[in-house]
């Protein structure tokens, strides 16, 4: 299972939410290209970048950073938010991104996402990012009827590679992920799937590696010292 940190991304600088509340930031670093560099060199393969201000506007707002991450990085990529029409996507692989996640128009525009999946295939992910089970849209502002397993088995037989499910509730917290949910959908889907919020512990990463789950995102835990990325990718290994 890979273990990705997370950069999510507001105004240029490495910050994080928390229950994906735009009001309870807290910045965590002004130069997101040296973060990039920090969890590569503590051995991170991938690297999640999330544009903040493109998720809640509609439209990348954050290339500048972006394009700085990937240039310093050195290993792959992958970018989510506000990406919602076919001329963010060509920004975003030009920025040198490998992968993009599609949240929003997923559930929205299904034909476009279908297109834009068979026109990348396997470098577009879906970003099922779900409150109470449903699945949340416009930078989480929003919450629709459509439930997370179904949105997930609606799209399974495209070319995508894997789903990122968010519990929004867990997100920023420090509490663990849920791992009930993350198991049912796992079971539901076909796709591979990577775990993102709550993931706080050595122990959080091994349980979801039993799961098994393709890889597991990791902001706030690895920032304030609750998780040391370089244990966490050795436990999986031993595993």
């Amino acid at each position: 299972m890979l273990i990705i940190p997370a950069i999510d991304l507001r105004g240029g600088k490495c910050v994080r939410l928390q229950q994906g509340d735009y009001a309870r930031e807290t910045v965590f670093g002004e130069d997101p290209a040296a973060t990039a560099r920090h969890w590569v060199a503590q051995g991170a393969k991938w690297l999640h970048l999330v544009d903040l201000d493109g998720a809640k506007d509609g439209r990348p707002l954050n290339d500048e950073s972006v394009r700085a991450i990937v240039g310093a990085a050195g290993v792959p990529c992958e970018l989510g938010g506000g990406l919602r029409r076919d001329e963010d996507l060509e920004l975003a692989f030009g920025l040198g991104v490998t992968r993009l996640v599609i949240g929003t128009q997923a559930l929205k525009a299904p034909a476009w996402f279908a297109a834009a999946s068979r026109r990348y295939p396997s470098r577009l992910l879906l970003g099922l990012d779900a409150k109470h089970g449903r699945v949340a849209t416009e930078g989480w502002l929003k919450v629709a009827e459509t439930s997370a397993v179904e949105l997930a088995q609606r799209v399974e037989h495209l070319p995508l590679a894997g789903v990122i499910y968010t519990d929004i509730a867990k997100d920023g917290m420090l509490q663990g992920p849920n791992f009930d949910a993350l198991a049912e959908l796992a079971k539901a889907s076909c796709l591979p799937v990577l775990a993102s919020g709550g993931v706080t512990t050595v122990e959080d990463v091994q349980r979801l590696n039993e799961l098994p789950l393709a890889g597991c995102i990791v902001g706030r835990a690895l920032y304030e010292g609750s998780l040391n990325l370089k244990l966490a990718i050795e436990a999986v290994q031993s595993q």
